[in-house]
């Protein structure tokens, strides 16, 4: 059996002439965006990376320092904060075309909300926000659920294992602010942490300066290091459980796996964490049932970021939290 023949287009004149190809997409170009209120105050860095997805950091750092993004037709440095009206030149970025990503759109479980600050109950096993693998974490999912809002922010971060209060600022004030009261140490953070051990003392501070590495396949990491940044940890006992110990963790600074570094260091490690953690406690928290790291964001008190009101949120211990306890008390 023959194949049908490709059928030529004709021309007016009713000469066969090729099939036109598909025009090519339009270049990029350059887009002259002005500064909303939602955005008064932000880093020009910052606003960019909002603005232009998916470009990475060094581009864009690069068109700042080389003067082809501008704002109000002048050249300005990365950590410029731009105000509501300035008008920002953004040069055309080209990226390869990259496969949709499905994002659900969830909320979380909510400890306190006004037109400010949103405060969550975030679960264990859900990262933050999307990067290093994870497609999308707890911002992006809020943003899909919420699209009437005009600006969801994360105010501070928590490890993807980790459990428990999570604030998200509403407003590019109220972010401003939580930043300035974090930073003035107005926050009073407790975590709730279950390490391998008997704990020794009802109540101990902690400070070793922490400083980040990363191992040989790139996997971020926290050190005990003399020259590090300075870290402090108070630790209270809340109840003894045999060979584990279920303490109290009062953040005085807050770096990276501030928590679970200084445990480790002392030898209590956290049950389940799998970087810092001791194997052999995980294994036997496993056989229970028990399959996540035991810290949870546990209460938080600060100044509200618009009137300076006093807030205190709490987050209940997660049920499979609850449950491990119990069996660890009845074996």
């Amino acid at each position: 059996m023959s194949l049908p023949l490709l059928r030529k287009a004709k021309s007016s004149t009713g000469r066969d002439r090729p099939a036109k190809s598909p025009e090519p997409a339009p270049a990029p170009s350059v887009r002259l965006v002005e500064v909303d209120e939602a955005h008064d105050g932000q880093r020009l860095d910052n606003f960019l990376l909002r603005l232009c997805k998916g470009v990475p950091k060094s581009h864009l750092y690069k068109a700042i320092r080389g003067g082809e993004v501008r704002v109000n037709r002048g050249r300005v440095a990365v950590d410029h904060r731009i105000a509501a009206g300035d008008v920002v030149r953004v040069p055309p970025f080209r990226l390869p075309e990259a496969p949709v990503r499905f994002v659900p759109a969830t909320e979380f479980p909510t400890v306190f909300e006004d037109d400010a600050l949103l405060a969550i109950d975030k679960p264990a096993g859900v990262a933050v926000h999307g990067g290093s693998g994870v497609d999308f974490g707890v911002i992006e999912q809020l943003r899909r659920a919420r699209p009437q809002a005009r600006f969801l922010e994360l105010v501070h971060r928590l490890d993807r294992d980790t459990s428990g209060l999570l604030l998200v600022a509403k407003k590019r004030s109220a972010l401003l602010g939580l930043h300035q009261s974090l930073r003035d140490g107005l926050w009073n953070k407790h975590y709730l942490a279950l390490v391998a051990g008997d704990w020794v003392n009802d109540r101990q501070h902690v400070r070793k300066p922490l400083t980040k590495w990363s191992t040989q396949s790139g996997e971020r990491r926290v050190k005990v290091d003399p020259a590090g940044q300075p870290a402090h940890t108070i630790f209270t006992l809340k109840r003894r459980y045999g060979s584990y110990s279920l303490l109290d963790a009062e953040l005085k600074t807050g770096r990276t796996h501030q928590i679970r570094v200084h445990l480790a260091s002392c030898g209590f490690p956290i049950v389940g964490d799998d970087k810092y953690g001791d194997e052999h406690a995980t294994a036997a928290a496993v056989q229970r049932g028990f399959r996540r790291m035991f810290l949870h964001a546990h209460t938080l008190s600060l100044p509200h970021p618009s009137t300076g009101e006093p807030l205190a949120f709490e987050a209940r211990l997660p049920e499979d939290c609850v449950k491990f306890l119990q069996h660890l008390e009845n074996p």
